[in-house]
């Protein structure tokens, strides 16, 4: 037995105070008439009589009032068994159908081996079936009909989520706060070392858990995979797209693997790599020749293992004509466009043709023909024409504001918002120029930050940076790339110009890579990427508060999401492998290649001493415990204060009626 507040037990101490009490009681005596006391010699009278404790019944109810209120404060407990609790306990079924019980017949294995506990389990103990992948789910409620728990383990099916043990402990934990008896835990798995998680700690279970693992296979089985392809997402020449592939053996001796790439169910090349032992090769294909709009891409082995599902990799290609840019710009400012449109042929492989047009000109081109629109240094814009951009931007293009000695001089930004505080002449000054002191790196427009470092900038507007991003500052602290989201749209400022004259940046060779990954940024192709992994999320909308309808269409091309769904979510999880396609909030339509995790294609198991201390047992336990006939013998705290409240109440009214009898006879006394 043990206190959980021992500290009350002091006021144990209070027990003196109805024995004080008792002792309190004043001796009252009647005087009597008597004729003489001059024979009568004076002496002290003796009142050890009357100090005596009387009624101890009563003394001895009070006494056992403030003892038990003592004790019920101290919260006692007792620690009992696991395995003594009896037939009060949860019997949790829990089945791995993670990508990797696809091996062999790994997951029938796990069914069978599930539906022999279930048939012998205590029929009145409560069960539950649950599978295991990235989460926990349940297919049954908590019950005792053997039929409804039967038929939940006899349909499960394989999935291709990477499983989670880390996930596991943390669900149970959950579990054991709202399930008040003793949980047997029963896990029908692979055991499969990379789904531990990084930290041991994590593995920890509720000492109200018992967990018995039941090894559908016991060693590491061969296995050979696609690792991983590298492919654009977007191809405009396919004879210059570039597909390379990894092929990886896990536990496997060295061999020669043919890997073919397929193209919408057709083998369009073929190469043969040797794979050594237990290591990895790559292997490259020149070309990617597919037809205009999406292509369902593979790269494949030929299979040699227990699990085929992992020996293709998907992934999805558009082919498109060059997408068209509109840059505006001043009339006097011709070194601008030439330096832009030199710089995206240059670097973006055709992937887009600048069509530059003077801003008195610019409301004859409707901006939603363009993939981005382009604002250098603009002094005025035509009548309209500033809203038609703001609609663009809102509906999901996007517009790079570029903001010279000219555009420095108007009281507010175009599109972006916001006020122009001033400006920032550094060639008067005594540093003649700046250079950029802070850099977002996580930003896709500045993946190579650290060649920013020579590029001077002589001049730069000091723009109202509230409510928006800010991408790259001056050593000043002058904001230089600031980005801001208008509805399904962005739009990036760029506080300087590209004239050659506010700075040297189209002089360096950063300038070329920072136009190219703006470019693909500000289109939308940088984020494009034909394939995901399983459990993943698809961003369908930036604006939460716009109601586009978006569209989802899974590997069977049914549609998950439900009308609400459709118009008010977000994000989507991918779930399954296979092609998705997709029609996001922007209008933007895309397909999607996704693929399991591939740490599930490596198959080695968890080593035996890992496995016992994470069901809290030494090292040397017999093998038959994993099979669920011996009980970990741990145990539970088992709260008793309700047990004492209980008796205080009892003996709290028993105080009562002994002390009101006690005092009635007082009165009657004469």
């Amino acid at each position: 037995m043990g206190f959980l507040s021992p500290w009350f037990l002091a006021a144990a101490a209070l027990v003196g105070l109805p024995i004080y009490l008792h002792l309190l009681r004043r001796h009252k005596t009647e005087p009597q008439p008597f004729s003489s006391l001059m024979f009568f010699e004076r002496r002290t009278q003796s009142s050890i009589k009357h100090r005596r404790l009387r009624h101890l019944l009563l003394l001895a109810f009070r006494v056992a009032v403030m003892l038990l209120l003592a004790l019920l404060f101290a919260n006692p407990f007792l620690d009992r068994s696991v395995a003594g609790l009896g037939r009060n306990k949860l019997v949790l079924l829990v089945i791995d159908n993670s990508f990797s019980m696809r091996a062999g017949s790994r997951l029938a294995d796990a069914r069978r081996a599930a539906l022999s506990v279930l048939e012998s389990r205590n029929t009145e103990d409560l069960a539950q079936v649950m599978t295991l992948g990235s989460q926990l789910h349940a297919l049954t409620r908590q019950t005792r009909e053997t039929r409804e728990l039967r038929m939940a383990v006899e349909s499960v099916t394989p999935g291709d989520s990477r499983a989670s043990f880390g996930e596991l402990t943390r669900s149970l934990r959950s579990l054991a706060e709202t399930v008040h008896t003793p949980i047997e835990l029963h896990l029908f798995s692979d055991l499969q070392k990379s789904d531990l998680p990084t930290s041991f700690h994590e593995l920890t279970l509720p000492p109200s858990v018992t967990l018995f693992p039941h090894a559908v296979v016991k060693e590491a089985a061969p296995n050979w995979t696609v690792e991983s392809v590298s492919a654009p997402g977007q191809v405009w020449e396919p004879k210059k797209a570039r597909v390379q592939a990894v092929v990886a053996g896990f536990h496997t001796p060295a061999a020669t693997r043919t890997v073919s790439l397929v193209v919408n169910g057709n083998t369009v090349a073929s190469r043969q790599v040797s794979v050594p032992a237990n290591g990895r090769a790559s292997v490259e294909f020149d070309s990617l020749d597919v037809p205009y709009g999406f292509s369902h891409c593979e790269v494949r082995i030929d299979s040699a293992d227990s699990l085929p599902a992992d020996d293709r990799f998907l992934f999805s290609v558009e082919r498109s004509d060059p997408r068209r840019v509109l840059f505006v710009h001043e009339e006097n400012d011709s070194l601008s466009p030439l330096y832009f449109r030199s710089a995206l042929a240059a670097a973006a492989e055709s992937a887009f043709t600048v069509e530059t047009v003077t801003a008195d000109r610019a409301s004859n081109s409707a901006p939603s023909q363009y993939a981005f629109v382009v604002l250098s240094d603009v002094v005025s814009l035509p009548s309209g024409y500033e809203d038609a951009l703001l609609n663009y931007v809102r509906s999901g293009g996007s517009v790079l504001v570029l903001l010279g000695t000219s555009a420095a001089r108007r009281p507010s930004i175009p599109v972006f918002g916001g006020s122009i505080q001033g400006s920032r002449n550094y060639s008067r000054d005594g540093e003649r120029f700046l250079t950029v002191g802070e850099a977002d790196s996580a930003h896709p427009t500045m993946a190579k930050a650290d060649r920013w470092a020579n590029v001077g900038f002589y001049f730069a507007a000091l723009a109202d940076s509230a409510n928006s991003r800010v991408v790259a500052r001056l050593t000043d602290g002058t904001p230089l790339l600031l980005e801001k989201a208008l509805g399904e749209g962005r739009v990036l400022l760029f506080a300087s110009g590209l004239d050659n004259l506010t700075n040297d940046f189209p002089m360096h060779p950063i300038f070329v890579p920072f136009v190219e990954q703006t470019a693909l940024y500000l289109a939308g192709t940088e984020r494009r990427s034909g394939s995901r992994v399983v459990d993943s999320y698809f961003e369908l909308r930036r604006d939460k508060d716009r109601t586009t309808s978006v569209e989802v269409i899974d590997p069977d091309g049914r549609r998950p999401l439900s009308l609400q769904e459709a118009a008010r979510a977000s994000t989507f999880q991918l779930s399954r492998a296979g092609f998705y396609e997709l029609r996001l909030a922007n209008g933007q339509h895309e397909v999607v290649g996704v693929n399991a995790d591939r740490s599930e294609s490596d198959l080695d198991v968890i080593p035996q001493d890992v496995l016992a201390l994470w069901r809290g047992r030494p090292a040397a336990a017999p093998q038959q415990a994993s099979q669920g006939s011996a009980v970990q013998q741990e145990k539970q705290p088992y709260s008793v204060w309700w047990y004492f409240l209980l008796l205080l109440v009892v003996t709290s009214v028993a105080e009562s009626l002994l002390s009101g009898r006690y005092l009635g006879k007082l009165r009657e006394e004469p």
